[in-house]
């Protein structure tokens, strides 16, 4: 398997051998065999795959993250990135590798506040980050769109042409990137503004209400909306109000002599993450007190991974600062393309969002420590929120998701660009729409898989096999 790591000695071929490189590609796996699935016969039960995921998770919430794939076939495969990494592993697939997001599902996609507060659309999520063949990372999302179609009951035309949105935009967005300069590319951004202002030469007024009011509500996420929606005052006190099962503040979930204890076990894991940032971050840090924690439920498929808030504040206690300490496992693609070239599970995923996101967190950072049950465990660190916005996919119709189609399209092809070799990519891909037609046959034959699946899921919760809390 070939692979992007550090200490490889850097290539720098000409754009015309990048190019043959992609051209050759296609002799290896042409572009219309990536247009199938059928699943074969030994297929594992999705099932069981899942009860996989679910051994080395929080038990009490493995229930909340199955109940809330169980809303929807389109909630279900957002929690079924293993599922869909174990079937890629038997496809044909390109050598032409990207840092893969790894769960380039639609919902992984948002807006977020760039250092310097401007709003920017990038991915948003990176914890299955790994390098790998650039198509996976397209098929999860083009299959996204996919399914998201079928939850919305578009018609066949529409979903087709939805899927085919999306390709496209990815294909024709590599083709611009490789003929970017390196430096050019890699401070090229999304901004939120701008998209707005593309939306609004097609869309209805209702349509422009909508975003406008979507953004701004992403706009006013941050340290002060969250320290106002979860803290209360207790005996004089500011504290993590907890809200069971999704906020556990974590003096409800120790007795007082283990909750002392774990109040030097978190001053002891922010000393260590506070040496994976920048100096001048670290002083930023420095500036903040640690006053409370809390478990947190998050997302769908990450739900069961142990999620932990830390409020911090400055200023007198004026000045909040939410982080999230997120549990970081191996990624659901390392059983299929091998291991991460980082020993901490939540190095892996900073990096791969430092190099693959256009902005990031000044945050970011990472940490190992031993839990109350002997065990060592990775975790990655952010602000909790950060003016954090999703789309509304529910609220759109075909022509607002081919849209946002295009738009995540070509968020992923400039992650790819910065991560991977867009000159030999924007080759294999070529300039007619062979590879968008084909990946979004492919999609709908995955999108009736993932409802095989979800059906397998219900059965299974029907036999009693596995237990759902719905509702959370």
């Amino acid at each position: 398997m070939a692979t992007i790591r550090r200490d490889a000695p850097a290539e720098h071929l000409g754009p015309s051998e990048r190019a043959a490189r992609g051209r050759a590609a296609r002799a290896d796996v042409p572009r219309r065999a990536h247009g199938t699935w059928t699943a074969p016969a030994d297929r594992p039960s999705p099932v069981e795959l899942l009860e996989q995921q679910a051994a080395t998770r929080v038990p009490e919430l493995v229930p909340i993250r199955y109940g809330r794939m169980l809303v929807s076939a389109f909630t279900f495969y957002r929690g079924a990135a293993y599922l869909m990494a174990s079937d890629l592993a038997g496809l044909p697939r390109t050598n032409l590798h990207a840092q893969l997001c790894g769960d380039a599902h639609l919902s992984n996609f948002g807006a977020y506040a760039a250092p310097d507060r401007d709003l920017v659309f990038d991915i948003n999520d990176f914890d299955e980050t790994l390098p790998g063949p650039f198509e996976w990372d397209l098929k999860r999302l083009v299959t996204s769109f996919a399914v998201a179609g079928r939850d919305r009951g578009f018609e066949v035309s529409q979903r087709a042409a939805i899927n085919i949105a999306a390709t496209r935009s990815y294909r024709e967005a590599m083709h611009r990137y490789a003929a970017m300069g390196d430096l050019d590319l890699w401070y090229f951004r999304m901004a939120v503004d701008e998209l707005v202002r593309q939306f609004a030469a097609t869309a209805s007024t209702k349509q422009l209400k909508r975003l406008e009011k979507n953004v701004a509500k992403a706009r006013s996420k941050d340290s002060l909306r969250a320290f106002d929606k979860l803290t209360e005052i207790v005996e004089g006190d500011v504290r993590i109000r907890s809200d069971p099962p999704v906020v556990v503040a974590t003096r409800d979930l120790f007795a007082p002599d283990q909750h002392a204890a774990l109040d030097e076990t978190i001053h002891a894991m922010l000393r260590s993450y506070r040496s994976t940032l920048t100096n001048d971050r670290g002083r930023l840090l420095d500036r903040f007190r640690y006053v409370d924690s809390a478990r947190k439920v998050v997302g769908v498929g990450s739900v069961g991974t142990r999620a932990w808030i830390a409020l911090l504040v400055g200023r007198g206690g004026t000045d909040p600062l939410f982080l999230q300490f997120k549990e970081a496992e191996a990624s659901v693609l390392e059983p299929f393309l091998g291991p991460s070239e980082f020993a901490n599970h939540g190095q892996r995923v900073v990096e791969g969002q430092r190099l693959t996101q256009a902005a990031h967190d000044i945050t970011l950072g990472w940490l190992r420590t031993t839990g109350p049950d002997g065990l060592e465990r990775d975790y990655y660190v952010r602000q909790l929120w950060d003016a954090k916005g999703s789309a509304l996919v529910d609220l759109m119709n075909a022509k607002a998701l081919a849209e946002y189609a295009k738009v995540c399209g070509q968020a992923l092809a400039r992650a790819h660009a910065r991560a991977g070799d867009a000159v030999a990519i924007g080759s294999y891909l070529g300039r007619s729409d062979t590879f968008d037609r084909t990946l979004a046959s492919f999609a709908e034959a995955y999108a009736d898989q993932n409802e095989q699946d979800y059906a397998a899921m219900r059965d299974a919760v029907d036999a009693g096999t596995i237990v759902v809390e719905v509702g959370v």
